[in-house]
């Protein structure tokens, strides 16, 4: 009889352990979901939320940085274009051997730019000052679904570290109670051998979960320019699970991307340097003004000149061919762009639309199964139908089945985070919850 108490007992806390209520027959469990059952890292400080890493990232980001400083080198080269050249002063003596036979000529040069030289300059000039900034927001646009994709990474380490804490658990809590039916008699130590092994297994991957979570987080980190692992803990952004927006409505909204807009920005500098070759085309005049002296007769004289190149061998029909071909190779390079912007959105449109379809099976069908399951293991183990490995079989199916729900999750996060490189789908930044049951 007092065996049957333990049984009864050990059966009863092991069900008392599983992170699912357990329900009425007939009823299903409530979906789980990331961020209910991972502990915070850090429990010191505030959560670290994904809008916030993303404005840490932006706010400190060498390589954004580094993009910034390139539009203020843009800024200055604006400057120098619309610089007028600088006019010349010379001095020609004539004879030295002395004063009273010597002619001395002083002028001045000033070369005036024909054919809009100065104006297409200045526009070239602001043409690299938008492909700067266009760099930006292309930078922008990387490193927001970047971090974004490393913060749901970090994330997903964290709630597979909660996972395996929890599996631990309960691995040592049947070890404990096998080791005690043993004792009575009730089962084979081959079962207390199991429920062992079953333990050891569990706190591998647990060891395994920490390192990738560490791993996880310092990556994560290293996008605002630190060396050490994000401490603090991560929570899950509130986005809209309905389903994404059809592919060619995506794909209509591409033309509006950053990675586009600078594309056409390219083909727009590429032009202003057509421009700029073809002045380069037209001679500048330079005009002289001056005043020559001769000592020998005392006589000064106003020296007037206009000097003007003669283009019968070079013309800039080199640089003018370079610069059409420019044009033909920035045109060719915005289609590969589009193309390859096509294609991403296609494949992350096609990942996020899978794995919607297997949140909403694993919602609807696999979890509730595996709950079920595990609940089925736990009553025939107290009734004496099932043994111990059973009810571990049952209470490893069911922690898998979460583990894929929750990489599904994070699969579809990531998707949304590469679309979010071309184009606004919806909204990836929102509240945020760290009330575990608030789903």
């Amino acid at each position: 009889m007092q065996s049957r108490h333990l049984v009864l007992g050990a059966a009863v806390l092991l069900a008392q352990l599983i992170p699912f209520s357990t329900q009425a027959a007939g009823q299903q469990s409530a979906a789980f979901t990331i961020g209910e059952v991972a502990p915070a890292a850090n429990t010191n400080s505030a959560p670290l939320t994904l809008e916030q890493a993303i404005a840490m990232t932006l706010s400190t980001s060498p390589e954004l940085r580094s993009a910034a400083q390139s539009v203020a080198i843009a800024e200055g080269a604006r400057v120098q274009a619309g610089v007028r050249p600088n006019p010349e002063l010379a001095l020609l003596r004539e004879g030295t051997s002395s004063r009273s036979n010597r002619t001395d000529t002083y002028q001045l040069s000033q070369p005036i730019e024909m054919g809009g030289k100065r104006g297409a300059r200045i526009k070239l000039a602001e043409q690299d000052q938008a492909l700067a900034r266009g760099d930006v927001d292309v930078a922008a646009a990387e490193l927001r679904a970047n971090v974004t994709a490393a913060y749901l990474e970090a994330l997903t380490a964290q709630e597979h570290v909660a996972l395996a804490k929890e599996s631990l658990s309960l691995a040592g809590k049947a070890t404990n109670a096998a080791g005690r039916r043993v004792a009575a008699g009730k089962i084979s130590p081959l079962e207390q051998t199991r429920s062992s092994v079953a333990e050891a297994s569990a706190r591998l991957e647990l060891s395994q979960a920490v390192a990738d979570a560490a791993l996880a987080r310092r990556r994560l980190a290293a996008f605002w320019g630190s060396t050490q692992p994000e401490a603090r803990s991560l929570v899950t952004p509130d986005i809209n699970l309905a389903v994404i927006p059809a592919l060619p409505e995506l794909q209509s909204r591409l033309d509006a991307s950053p990675q586009m807009q600078r594309a056409r920005m390219q083909i727009a500098r590429e032009e202003a340097g057509v421009n700029l070759a073809k002045a380069d085309r037209v001679p500048d005049l330079t005009l002289t003004l001056g005043k020559k002296k001769d000592f020998q007769t005392n006589v000064s004289q106003t020296v007037v000149g206009v000097a003007i190149p003669l283009p019968f061998f070079n013309r800039n029909q080199g640089n003018l061919l370079s610069a059409l071909r420019r044009v033909d190779k920035a045109k060719t390079d915005a289609e590969i762009a589009y193309l390859n912007a096509t294609q991403a959105l296609a494949d992350a449109h096609q990942r996020a639309s899978i794995a919607q379809e297997q949140i909403e099976s694993m919602r609807s069908e696999i979890l509730p199964a595996a709950q079920s399951a595990f609940n089925a293991a736990v009553t025939g183990f107290e009734l004496g139908k099932f043994g111990f490995i059973d009810v571990l079989d049952a209470q490893r199916t069911l922690f898998q089945s979460r583990a894929q729900y929750l990489s599904a999750l994070s699969a579809r996060y990531r998707s949304l985070a590469d679309l979010e490189r071309y184009i606004s789908v919806e909204p990836i930044v929102g509240n945020y919850t760290t009330d575990r049951n608030a789903k």
